[in-house]
């Protein structure tokens, strides 16, 4: 009688923990990190967001169970996502040849871009002008412009000062002259009120003719160079413009950080966060942000920057991003047509417009 009673008990105990194991194996594990619009950790612990919706939306049209496993950021979710610790993300990946291969990647749901931004500057074409004049940038490529022609002008006074002393007076005053003779030379104004007369003083003219035609070239594009880069502000219009551009910056391991290191334009600094980004942008730290439009879009809203900093209307390479499973996921299909079938949907368009984002 006791024997019966133990194993009663025993099938009883065994049969709830395969229930219970069951449950839980039946149970799919979302891994997201905060990434506002899509994901956004609300101050109650609860989560909310675009992907959030969209996956809540596809969970419930396929009965499916599941719970959220939050990660501090994407590396960390591909790092549990490559060891099967986690059956989807939510988050929007972007598609890529290496991550189709050692993944599940369902139907695109976004269309993302970089974003440029730039400070927002309340300046006229006079006061962008004065500023670039009196920049520190232009007052350097001057002064050595000066400075060359003072060299060739001291040389030519050195050697002309005993052969010709009306024209190449002593003292300073000489000195100035051979200054107005490299200056006139240089610009090819030639007045022709001094030249030298001894041929050691011809063959220097000679060379600073030929010299001078190379270097004012070359500082003519300096400083139109300069004047363009000071007014940056106003005049980005396309992506060739970016190459123009001092002190980009970005946020790190990003697809701007990627674009600026394949396209080879410096990067003048990297920031943790976008919000860290934005403001140091917002105080003028930095000419130019690039970052995921989208997002740059929902921080300059709800951080009321819209006065600060402005967001360009063209943008650099789009990415198509999608969910991402494990290799091989059993819930792969089902999860692949539900997000088909959503995105089909007005609600889907709603839920763009609730948090005020639209894909390219």
């Amino acid at each position: 009688m006791k024997n019966r009673w133990f194993y009663i008990v025993f099938l009883v105990l065994f049969g709830a923990t395969s229930l219970h194991a069951l449950a839980q194996a039946d149970t799919l594990t979302v891994g997201i990190y905060h990434n506002p619009p899509f994901v956004i950790h609300t101050e109650e612990g609860g989560y909310e967001g675009l992907s959030i919706e969209l996956w809540e939306n596809i969970a419930a049209s396929a009965d499916l169970t599941y719970r959220y496993k939050e990660y501090s950021d994407f590396i960390g979710i591909l790092k549990r996502l490559e060891y099967q610790d986690i059956d989807v993300t939510i988050n929007p990946m972007d598609v890529n040849d290496s991550r189709v291969q050692k993944f599940d990647m369902t139907q695109p749901f976004f269309i993302s871009s970089i974003g440029v931004a730039i400070p927002f500057l309340n300046r006229s074409p006079f006061t962008v002008f004065i500023s670039n004049i009196f920049s520190l940038a232009f007052l350097e490529i001057v002064l050595l412009l000066i400075f060359v022609i003072f060299v060739f002008g001291f040389f030519l006074w050195l050697v002309e000062r005993r052969h010709n002393k009306f024209q190449f007076r002593p003292g300073i005053l000489g000195l100035f002259d051979g200054l107005w003779w490299s200056a006139v030379t240089m610009t090819t104004v030639g007045y022709g009120d001094k030249a030298p007369k001894s041929n050691m003083g011809k063959a220097i003219a000679i060379i600073w003719m030929f010299t001078a035609v190379i270097i004012i070239s070359s500082f003519t594009a300096g400083i139109a160079s300069t004047l363009t880069i000071s007014g940056l502000q106003t005049d980005i219009k396309n992506a060739e413009d970016i190459r123009l551009a001092n002190n980009i910056s970005v946020v790190g391991a990003t697809n701007g950080e990627s674009y600026l290191l394949q396209e080879d334009i410096p990067i003048h600094k990297t920031y943790a966060s976008p919000i860290i980004a934005l403001r140091a942008l917002a105080k003028k730290e930095n000419d130019v942000l690039l970052y995921d439009r989208t997002i740059l879009q929902y921080y300059i809203n709800r951080l009321s920057l819209d006065e600060k900093v402005k967001l360009l209307p063209f943008t650099l390479k789009e990415n198509y991003q999608s969910f991402m499973l494990p290799k091989n996921h059993p819930d792969f299909d089902l999860i692949n047509v539900g997000l088909m079938k959503e995105i089909q949907k007005e609600r889907w368009g709603d839920l763009q417009r609730k948090y005020d984002v639209k894909g390219n």
